[in-house]
């Protein structure tokens, strides 16, 4: 994965998760259940790297914009 940019966690309350997960439809199961909560930028592709198990998604929290639920 590419290194964090630093706007991203510029200001209190903007956080980048990283998730490792055994497969896509885990991973994309834990972006789900962090949009339910906060406002994110999500993923829109796992990646894989060679040698390590399962895949890695990295998303983008903002939980100063807490969703309504």
């Amino acid at each position: 994965m590419k290194p964090i940019n630093e706007a991203h966690v510029a200001e209190p309350g903007l956080a980048v998760v990283e998730v490792a997960a055994a497969d896509d439809n885990t991973a994309f199961a834990i972006q789900e259940l962090l949009a339910a909560q906060w406002a994110i930028a999500p993923a829109d592709d796992t990646t894989h790297e060679p040698g390590e198990p399962g895949v890695r998604l990295r998303c983008f929290l903002d939980l100063r914009q807490q969703c309504d639920l």
